[in-house]
């Protein structure tokens, strides 16, 4: 009888981690023996050799289905493999059985925007940015709204990056966002409410001076 292909093979081999993790914990010294073999697949990663550490993460996933550095590992070395659907699945396996949340979620965001879910991909980027505080989430999601030709939602990201700058002491980005916060008020004009608002009372007239200072 014929062997199945690797890849029907791979999936099968996902399959029975995550009923393993829906049913069960991780056999005695499963852990241990899941992290020896995910130090191996990054061993194998550093070599290029990717089957073999596929290979591997997916052993360590069947030993211990909880094993949140297995499933990242698996979920970024699809990624840089170019198969972003089977990325998302493995993030979002992760998301669901281990406590790897912001970083499982920062990898599907970026799985989910290689394979050419936007919404979803900006709404995990900015959710992970909330949770880690992070300025470099933010600075890629204003990004990704750049591309989109969304200036109005990279207005709003780069003026949550302004009011973190001060909280990083990060004085560099404090300039950048400033500046960045300046020229897309130019660009985004009357669609700006803060810089235009319908309803011009004194609150609103201060607030749209802040902006087009870049406040």
């Amino acid at each position: 009888m014929q062997a199945p292909p690797a890849r029907v093979r791979e999936a099968l081999a996902l399959a029975v981690a995550l009923f393993l993790a829906s049913s069960s914990a991780p056999a005695a010294g499963g852990t241990s023996s899941a992290d020896e073999l995910v130090r191996q697949a990054q061993a194998h990663e550093a070599a290029n050799e990717d089957d073999l550490a596929v290979r591997r993460y997916m052993e360590a996933l069947t030993l211990d289905p909880t094993n949140a550095d297995a499933w990242l590992g698996l979920g970024a070395l699809r990624l840089r493999l170019g198969d972003a659907a089977e990325a998302e699945r493995v993030y979002s396996a992760a998301l669901q059985h281990t406590s790897a949340l912001p970083v499982a979620l920062r990898g599907r965001a970026y799985a989910r925007w290689a394979g050419g879910h936007r919404a979803e991909a900006e709404a995990d980027l900015d959710t992970y940015a909330t949770l880690e505080s992070d300025p470099g989430a933010l600075r890629e999601l204003a990004k990704w709204y750049g591309l989109e030709g969304r200036t109005p939602a990279q207005l709003a990201t780069w003026r949550r990056l302004l009011a973190m700058a001060p909280k990083t002491g990060d004085a560099a980005l404090a300039r950048e966002a400033r500046r960045m916060v300046r020229a897309l008020v130019i660009l985004v004009g009357d669609a700006d409410p803060a810089a235009s608002p319908i309803d011009p009372d004194g609150a609103r007239k201060a607030l749209a001076a802040i902006a087009k200072r870049g406040g």
